[in-house]
């Protein structure tokens, strides 16, 4: 788009209290939101309360299975592996060892090296391209090159093949995260948030439900190629035919959506822009990552994020690996860990159900969640290995650590404003959690139960601070408000609007308030 200079009133009030129009700015058009042309149809504040529902009516029932589709899927060929692996994977891949452990992080980090290159390479960039392109045409063609990788994995006959497959794997679905919390941001107001994005988020349960399903029938068939073969080719031909799916009818922006008319772009777009954030600005920006580095949010949330990961990479991935050590057959493994699944997507509806219909919840649902998961990590680490329905309810009871990272993401699509800072701390990392599954500790892995615990612990704090933090921030500026007066405090509403029309941070906008 070519780059042109544009003006804009900007209200404030003089020594007296009235209200005058301060001199005309200039704003380059890169700084402003890519459907600023729209929202300057209406003021967002006057917006037709029943026409901004049958517009959320539509945008549920059209985005909504798109992501939830596409995030199931995404979990179910990040878990093949762990699906594979019970019906002769290693053997099949000649793996040994921790060879199996490894190919798991190449997986998830897109590279079996050191944490921060991992996260790097594979995250960021996603990030920026997520950015600079079309959103929806993007993930769309992520998930139908993941679908070939997918497909293809039963041609690996080497922990080498295997390797790079999964490297590949990871690089492409490292997509998929920082898009859906985009696209949060870019849909719904930030209210109606926690509840669409655990929705699409607990698909990760039904994954493993149905997934568990599917790898007990195709455990069964004992005839040409081997079980674990089946798995890659059936789950990788179904993520390609969801990919034709996704790029046929996922818009990349409210003002381009088929299924609005007219009127409606207008209202979807002003609905949004409350949020104070915008929608999407397609520049980088240099000094929103400046800001992104020096944030204690970003390193409050970075800490977060790989606490969590830790037992969360380990639980999804090696779940299997888990049961066998309780006793259990390969097959009884994939209908034991249901019960996992189905807390998981309950305790994700009923936090997004409180976080949506309560003001500032998510926190607090944040941390009763993770101290439900301190318990079960604990029970976990102190459980004599013989004690195995306490251990196995220990482990059902850790699906209860979806509700902190879930509500985590929310934190960035509600509070982090500026396209470039929020892509930035999107990015997330689950690269410590399988190697805390050291072969020769079998069949107890007392470090990766540990892990886990400290996981745990580690995270519940951090979102202690996180609480903390944002509400003494909110306090301050609504002290601010209240010291200026009734009438500065409307304009500065109508200001913080415009702001997040202009991508500015939430840091740079005073009008803008943290959702606990």
């Amino acid at each position: 788009m070519e780059e042109k200079d544009v003006t804009h009133d900007i209200p404030r009030t003089d020594s007296h209290g009235h209200c005058e129009i301060d001199e005309l700015k200039s704003v380059s058009s890169k700084d402003l939101d890519d459907t600023y042309e729209i929202y300057k149809r209406q003021d967002a504040r006057d917006i037709d309360p029943q026409e901004a529902k049958r517009v959320l009516r539509k945008t549920d029932i059209h985005i909504m299975p798109l992501l939830m589709g596409t995030y199931m899927l995404q979990f179910l060929d990040k878990s093949s592996i762990n699906f594979a692996a019970v019906f002769g994977l290693e053997e099949g891949t000649n793996l040994h060892g921790q060879d199996f452990s490894c190919s798991v992080t190449d997986f998830d980090f897109a590279l079996n090296v050191d944490l921060l290159k991992g996260y790097l390479i594979a995250q960021y960039p996603a990030g920026y391209l997520l950015q600079r392109l079309p959103t929806g045409r993007l993930v769309g063609v992520t998930i139908l090159i993941w679908g070939t990788l997918i497909i293809t994995t039963p041609a690996c006959n080497s922990f080498a093949g295997i390797a790079t497959n999964r490297f590949l794997l990871g690089v492409f679905e490292a997509v998929v995260n920082p898009a859906f919390v985009l696209m949060m941001s870019m849909w719904y107001r930030s209210d109606e948030q926690p509840l669409r994005l655990v929705t699409y988020y607990c698909m990760n349960g039904f994954a493993g439900i149905f997934g568990g399903l599917l790898g007990f029938a195709l455990g069964h068939i004992s005839t040409g190629l081997q079980n674990w073969q089946y798995i890659f080719l059936v789950f990788g031909s179904i993520s390609i035919a969801w990919a034709v799916i996704f790029l046929i009818f996922m818009p990349n922006l409210p003002s381009t959506a088929r299924f609005f008319s007219a009127e409606q772009k207008v209202v979807a777009v002003e609905r949004i822009a409350t949020n104070r954030q915008g929608v999407k600005n397609h520049t980088f920006k240099w000094y929103q990552a400046r800001q992104a580095a020096l944030d204690p949010k970003t390193w409050i949330l970075f800490v977060m994020a790989v606490a969590a990961q830790i037992p969360n990479a380990a639980q999804s991935q090696f779940t299997s690996i888990i049961l066998a050590t309780f006793g259990f057959t390969p097959l009884e493994t994939q209908y034991y860990g249901m019960p996992g699944n189905a807390i998981q997507i309950v305790s994700l509806l009923l936090s997004g159900y409180i976080s949506s219909h309560w003001p500032n919840m998510r926190c607090i649902t944040m941390i009763l969640g993770n101290l439900i998961c301190v318990a079960a990590g604990a029970a976990l680490v102190g459980l004599p290995n013989d004690r195995v329905w306490g251990r196995l309810v220990a482990l059902w009871l850790g699906s209860c650590q979806s509700v902190g990272f879930a509500m985590s993401l929310t934190m960035v699509s509600s509070n982090i404003a500026g396209c470039t800072k929020k892509q930035i701390l999107i990015s997330s990392s689950s690269i410590i959690g399988p190697q805390t599954f050291i072969d020769n500790e079998a069949p107890s892995y007392p470090s990766a139960y540990i892990a886990i615990l400290i996981g745990y612990s580690v995270k519940t704090v951090m979102v202690i601070i996180l609480l903390l933090y944002m509400w003494m921030a909110n306090k301050k500026r609504d002290r601010q408000a209240a010291a200026a007066g009734t009438l500065e405090a409307e304009l500065e509403e109508k200001q913080a609007i415009e702001s997040g029309m202009q991508d500015v941070t939430e840091l740079d906008n005073r009008g803008f308030r943290y959702s606990l």
